[in-house]
């Protein structure tokens, strides 16, 4: 009998490349091994769901048994990989079964930093990176008036903005001058913070949180600065480092993410690897697009056709309402710099190169407008 194509991972990654690959092969076997119950929703929709009213059951938009149904493939969910034997290409599973493959699909993203924080409420402190954090993190607000938020980049900004629709205070802790530090140049940087202030955010930058301690019923975040900051919850957004355990334990490349090539495949050929775990060229994006593009790519390669990565120009929207922003970063070895145009209404920023090429934008509020024209006069990504 035929060996399976399996994809550790029920995420953005895992399922639409197990929907790619049905478009282009209906036969061969398919096995999807989750931790979670499977059930397929957008994980992005995680930092706006308040604003929109969704609970966790209605952010799920089809349960595990209607994604079986629908990729006629196998799905096992709440079950961990413990193991995977390159040689006798068979996964350990955490119920005791194995799993043979014929290839293998590494989908399984990225984990939230942990902060080495002290306090006696340390360990209380949330991160919301799948559906039951978010369960767990929605359960909590009920009363709630004040939220600490650690971190004051893409996740930690969308969370501040999604708070204010339940009436909640956001206080965001950053330890750059602006927030969105790795997106936005320090002028656009200020004008986010600006409206965001506006719109109810308080920002603390330059300070980094050291202990969090029981206060009450809530809590008192101790920051570097001496500042001490009381909350009803304290949320956690200092960014997420792609899950390499199980790379690392089969003994596959692994730098930043798991090393792939333009084929996502990694040193192992029969294994491969995209989405927030992997990294090409080194490159890691984890971000929607590049993970659709990957899909695509490797769904093509595990039906025996020919295919390599592209990454074209892929801006990032930041679901900030409150501060419309839009960007598309230059590349971290591009040479040039910043021209920016600050106005009441927006902030339309511009990373030329030194042969006058436009290399990357930062757009907010009115300025956003101008995505669709730049667009075009971007590089590939990845060429």
């Amino acid at each position: 009998m035929a060996l399976p194509v399996v994809i550790i991972g029920a995420g953005l990654a895992g399922y639409n490349l197990a929907r790619e690959f049905r478009k282009l092969d209906a036969e061969t076997g398919l096995v999807v091994i989750a931790g979670d119950a499977a059930d397929f929703y957008s994980k992005p929709m995680l930092s706006n769901a308040l604003a929109g009213n969704k609970t966790p059951a209605t952010l799920v938009m089809k349960s595990a048994e209607k994604m079986e149904a629908e990729l006629n493939a196998t799905i096992f969910a709440r079950t961990e990989v413990v193991g995977i034997d390159r040689e006798k290409q068979m996964l350990m599973l955490s119920d005791g079964q194995v799993q043979p493959y014929r290839d293998l699909v590494l989908a399984v993203g990225a984990e939230p930093v942990r902060l080495r924080l002290g306090g006696d409420a340390a360990d209380e402190v949330l991160s919301v990176n799948h559906i039951d954090d978010f369960a767990w993190f929605a359960g909590k607000l009920d009363g709630v008036k004040r939220v600490v938020i650690l971190g004051g980049g893409l996740i930690g900004c969308e969370f501040a903005n999604d708070l204010l629709a339940r009436g909640i205070e956001p206080v965001v802790v950053e330890s750059a001058a602006t927030p969105l530090p790795r997106l936005l140049p320090p002028q656009a940087g200020q004008w986010f913070a600006d409206k965001m202030t506006g719109a109810g955010v308080r920002f603390v930058f330059g300070a980094l949180a050291g202990a969090v301690h029981a206060a009450g019923n809530g809590f008192a975040v101790e920051l570097s600065t001496g500042e001490r900051l009381e909350a009803d919850l304290v949320l956690s957004a200092v960014g997420l480092h792609p899950n390499n355990s199980l790379a690392d334990a089969a003994g596959l490349k692994v730098e930043r993410g798991v090393v792939v090539n333009r084929q996502l495949q990694t040193s192992d050929p029969h294994i491969y690897a995209l989405g927030d775990c992997a990294e090409v060229e080194s490159l890691h994006l984890p971000f929607v697009m590049p993970i659709m593009h990957a899909a695509r790519t490797l769904a093509q390669v595990l039906a025996g056709k020919e295919a390599s990565l592209h990454y074209p120009a892929m801006p990032v929207l930041v679901k900030t309402p409150a501060c419309p922003t839009v960007v598309s970063a230059p590349a971290k070895d591009a040479q040039g710099a910043w021209q920016v145009t600050v106005t009441e209404e927006g902030v339309d920023a511009r990373f030329i190169g030194q042969q006058g090429q436009l290399l990357g934008f930062a757009l907010c509020g009115v300025a956003t407008k101008e995505r669709q024209a730049l667009l075009p006069q971007l590089p590939a990504v990845l060429a």
